[in-house]
């Protein structure tokens, strides 16, 4: 068994909720049926046979609640039934109340319009304080490796490097089921260049070592030295990782949004996501690429997010 169908078989399909904002979408509907198909429960929004959100009567509720989470950005009652009446908001809406279990949307949205209805609506878990994201790449021999962040934080702070870096070994294990094994990615290995750059990414590894001292974890590396065992050796003897990291912190979303397109487009690897990281319940961003294939995959990312029902 592969990954792709492992992580399906994994997932906690049976009664889970999913919301798709953009049920009108025939990759969504097809993706649907297919969840419905292994036990789950798809809402789809917009849809001939969907949900309507200008008409459902959670609609007020939504509207109360995009109201108190953030009432500068509201002019007034009136306004606030508008927003609600907005698939995104709707959909994020549903999950922040209980209404759904997990959400997916970005078939037709940008990352960014996911991103400010997900901040919005559903906000972040209470030991998370950056909203950060992963593509699962899963390589030509099965392997699965986590690059993050690849969508959301374009120049992240060392603190934020961290931060990052721990998002995604809290989900790791939850998604993959393996130890996670983190790399802070750097056009430096151990000082073999030097400057504010690699000074940033070093700070990065020194403050996650706080905040996760159990989880290994290595760098400054170049990717060389991250992956490939007889390459460490070599540039970093000793290292914890041994060149078998398993998630690759990019230093900013230029290196990681590349280097992702790069490994999926010339080495066929398949990217699973952005998958959204530290919200304080799962809503999964899609690319608007995304086969139906993809979206039933991020759907059990999504499902397991939420731990064990």
């Amino acid at each position: 068994m592969n990954f792709r169908t492992d992580l399906i078989e994994r997932a906690h399909w049976l009664g889970t909720r999913i919301v798709f904002p953009e049920g009108q979408d025939v990759r969504i509907a097809e993706a649907a049926s297919r969840l419905a198909d292994l036990g789950a429960e798809p809402i789809l929004l917009g849809a001939a046979d969907g949900v309507d959100p200008r008409r459902d009567p959670r609609r007020q509720r939504i509207a109360d609640h995009l109201r108190a989470r953030k009432p500068d950005a509201v002019r007034d009652a009136v306004h606030a039934l508008d927003l609600a009446a907005e698939p995104l908001l709707f959909g994020a809406g549903l999950v922040a109340l209980g209404e759904a279990d997990c959400g997916v949307a970005g078939a037709v949205h940008s990352t960014s319009e996911v991103l400010r209805a997900a901040l919005w609506a559903v906000g972040m878990a209470p030991d998370h304080s950056l909203l950060s994201s992963a593509f699962y790449m899963v390589l030509s021999d099965d392997r699965v490796l986590t690059f993050t962040d690849c969508a959301a934080v374009p120049e992240p702070t060392a603190e934020e490097l961290a931060r990052i870096a721990l998002a995604a070994s809290r989900d790791r294990p939850r998604l993959v089921g393996d130890e996670p094994r983190v790399a802070f990615l750097s056009f430096s290995t151990k000082g073999s260049a030097d400057g504010p750059q690699v000074e940033r990414v070093r700070e990065a590894v020194s403050l996650f070592r706080d905040l996760a001292p159990g989880v290994r974890c290595d760098g400054e590396l170049q990717a060389d030295a991250a992956l490939d065992g007889d390459v460490a050796e070599r540039k970093t003897p000793g290292s914890p990782l041994s060149g078998q990291a398993n998630i690759l912190v990019f230093p900013n979303l230029d290196a990681g949004n590349i280097a992702y397109k790069l490994v999926h487009r010339l080495a066929g690897a398949t990217a699973l996501g952005p998958i959204l990281q530290g919200l304080a319940k799962p809503l999964a961003d899609l690319s608007r690429g995304a086969t139906a294939d993809d979206i039933v995959e991020v759907a059990a990312i999504a499902t397991l997010q939420r731990g064990p029902t």
